[in-house]
């Protein structure tokens, strides 16, 4: 089983930064996306940003020009970073991966795993 542990979160003032971080560990071969969602009170949760292993990236529309999503594939780390924060960003902000497996070439698989969650709040 991989775990997922994202880091990063806290208060911030709109117009404020923060950089998120998204560590797994355990038993993984690759992680072929890493993903950032977040789920506002009372609300659905939505896509954030995600990368590729290759760093093939999607943003949500409300992020864009705003966030940016970053990865270190040797260390299984990702990042988000959260620039001209706004209230509405305010969520629980949770990492998605991935993963392949490949402990034969002809049946090589994918497994996704989610962190728990890290708090952003933004005040106005």
């Amino acid at each position: 089983q991989v775990r997922v542990v994202e880091s990063g979160g806290g208060l911030v003032q709109a117009g404020g930064s923060l950089r998120l971080s998204c560590a797994a560990n355990g038993r993984i071969d690759k992680i072929n996306v890493m993903g950032w969602y977040r789920q506002p009170p009372g609300k659905q949760r939505e896509l954030v940003a995600e990368i590729t292993r290759d760093g093939l990236i999607n943003y949500a529309d409300a992020v864009k020009g705003r966030f940016t999503i970053s990865r270190d594939n040797a260390q299984n780390t990702g990042y988000l970073q959260m620039n001209s924060l706004k209230p509405e960003d305010t969520a629980v902000y949770h990492c998605h991966t991935l993963v392949q497996y490949a402990p034969v070439v002809e049946r090589s698989y994918e497994r996704d795993y989610w962190g728990q969650g890290t708090q952003v709040t933004v005040s106005s």
